[in-house]
């Protein structure tokens, strides 16, 4: 019998633009002020401007990631201030973790 050799699969890596539906900039604009002006949002709206700012952060810290410019690691601090911090808006958990996943 021949011996299996011991392999670990690599976990597949995702497109951002197609994992998460994008909303148009018009619409994110307006959900924005929404929630920075505390009006309310509809379950499917948050979600929509959840997934947009998910999105955004990760293709932000992926292109700041290889801008010989930035330094190493300073790309999740200036993204996180830029999309989330700035607009008064808590960071999700794990954000930096789940960018991970993606291409």
């Amino acid at each position: 019998m021949p011996k299996k050799k011991n392999t670990k699969k690599k976990k597949p890596k995702y497109s951002l633009k197609r994992a998460k539906r994008i909303v148009s900039k018009k619409k994110y604009q307006e959900l924005i002020q929404k929630r920075q002006h505390h009006k309310k949002l509809t379950l499917n709206e948050r979600k929509q401007l959840d997934e947009a700012l998910f999105v955004n952060y990760c293709s932000c810290v992926k292109s700041l990631k290889y801008d010989s410019k930035v330094k190493d690691y300073l790309e999740y601090p200036v993204c996180m201030s830029s999309i989330y911090k700035k607009r008064g808006f808590k960071p999700p958990k794990g954000v930096t973790i789940k960018c991970g996943k993606y291409k």
